[in-house]
């Protein structure tokens, strides 16, 4: 499983090679960041989930933060945090709304729906959905919170269990051989 997730993922020398990165060089190079294993790659995908759901262009900053801090594979965190993207965000933010009204108990809130960006300058959209995510208030950042937290659970338990489910069939596929004459 290892070496068919090496295959997508870059190594640390693009980071040494790269001249904007270079003087983050001696954190981001460090060895647990590039090792891949379960620990580590369950460690990332849930960093990815995580972080994948902070508003605007900060989601791989973010993550890049975290995996500095526990120490789990920097590339597939990264990669992780593509699942929230233009066609998956408003769905997304509509089921963080939800989650955060239920645990609010706020029935009254309402949700609003996102704002029309086809008339707007590229420039005009970040503020417009500043403004938007503001009017739905506490439920969304509650809930954004609750779903960032509900999804990294889950997918740390179930790159671990992938993993060790793996890892037990090559294990019998081996001892199959090894029986045979």
């Amino acid at each position: 499983m290892r070496k068919r997730l090496k295959n997508f993922l870059p190594d640390h020398a693009a980071i040494h090679d790269n001249r904007w990165l270079r003087p983050f060089a001696s954190t981001l190079l460090h060895p647990r960041l590039w090792h891949l294993n379960r620990h580590s790659a369950a460690g990332a995908v849930a960093v990815g989930l995580f972080c994948g759901l902070i508003p605007g262009p900060l989601q791989m900053l973010g993550a890049a933060v975290f995996c500095v801090l526990f120490r789990v594979n920097l590339p597939l965190a990264l990669i992780t945090t593509l699942y929230s993207n233009p066609l998956t965000i408003v769905p997304l933010y509509v089921l963080a709304f939800g989650l955060g009204k239920l645990a609010l108990g706020d029935g009254e809130a309402e949700f609003t729906a996102p704002p029309d960006l086809e008339g707007l300058a590229f420039a005009n959209w970040i503020p417009a959905l500043t403004d938007w995510m503001a009017s739905l208030g506490k439920p969304l950042a509650l809930g954004l919170v609750l779903l960032a937290a509900l999804l990294s659970v889950s997918g740390y338990v179930a790159v671990k269990w992938t993993w060790r489910v793996w890892l037990i069939r090559q294990w019998r596929k081996r001892q199959a051989k090894g029986r045979q004459p």
